[in-house]
């Protein structure tokens, strides 16, 4: 990123984590589901969560540990194939690739502490080692950038490697979805981000990143493996031209495009972090 860049994304920060601290949880309709500001920690508090549309999940969970994070959580998949690796990731993000992952969708950041991302799916054939890229999209991560020690409300995404086994929206899932869909009118944000941007429409489309969840359930489950403090509830989700609280966001048409890419029985995982995670 270049150095004016940078200096303006530090001075917008600095507006706006004066205005992070004097914002108040905001109310969804219908639900007591929190969006604050419509991305990472407990946007879905309190929420039943009962799905109206949905069928079983697979694939194993294996988050990146985090520091605090129990020493038995599941991280037990054998490595990766050999080949053509992921490019632009570490030996040791490509060692934490489940084996048979044949779809994983890189989220690089442009550094530690920046809200802007890089999003790449790439995808391995059955019985290859090779992975071959898909197209780059722009995405948002959180106002602060980036941590592997994420906890609630610090404003960070957590880095690490995390299957992506349930979705969900506002609106019924695009034509060809293959992962579990939970259409459910508690996905909506009102109220406006970190830069006083709208988030209406954020969660018209959803898809969960296991950090810290139950896999198989909606991705408004409440449930918190680690524990609250750990935070939750982040996702990939659609973009409302902003920073998020610890998301992944990405267009509309970037969200249906993985709804209808990303498939369960070829156990995909997002790999997210800043630039050689």
């Amino acid at each position: 990123m270049a150095r004016h860049a940078q200096s303006r994304a530090r001075t917008r920060l600095s507006r706006r984590s004066k205005a992070v601290s004097g914002l108040a949880l905001s109310t969804l309709v219908g639900t007591a589901l929190w969006a604050w500001p419509a991305s990472g920690d407990d946007h879905n508090g309190g929420t039943d969560a009962k799905s109206t549309t949905s069928t079983t999940a697979s694939g194993p969970d294996t988050p990146r540990t985090p520091v605090s994070a129990p020493k038995t959580a599941p991280n037990a998949a054998p490595n990766a194939p050999a080949g053509r690796p992921v490019p632009g990731l570490s030996d040791a993000a490509r060692k934490r690739i489940p084996a048979d992952s044949r779809q994983v969708l890189v989220v690089t950041g442009k550094g530690m502490d920046s809200f802007q991302s890089r999003v790449v799916l790439y995808t391995r054939e059955e019985g290859g080692d090779d992975w071959e890229a898909g197209p780059a999209w722009p995405a948002h991560n959180a106002a602060r950038g980036w941590t592997d020690d994420h906890r609630y409300g610090d404003l960070r995404s957590p880095i690490g490697v995390f299957p992506l086994t349930d979705a969900g929206g506002l609106l019924a899932a695009p034509e060809g979805t293959k992962l579990p869909y939970d259409r459910n009118g508690s996905f909506v944000a009102d109220g406006t981000g970190v830069e006083g941007e709208p988030l209406a429409g954020a969660f018209d489309y959803v898809i969960a990143i296991n950090y810290n969840r139950e896999q198989g359930a909606s991705p408004l489950d409440q449930r918190r493996p680690w524990g609250a403090a750990k935070g939750g509830g982040v996702w990939l989700h659609v973009d409302h031209d902003g920073p998020t609280q610890g998301c992944i966001s990405l267009k509309p048409k970037v969200m249906r495009e993985l709804l209808r890419t990303l498939d369960p029985d070829l156990h995909p995982v997002v790999v997210m972090g800043p630039a050689d995670y």
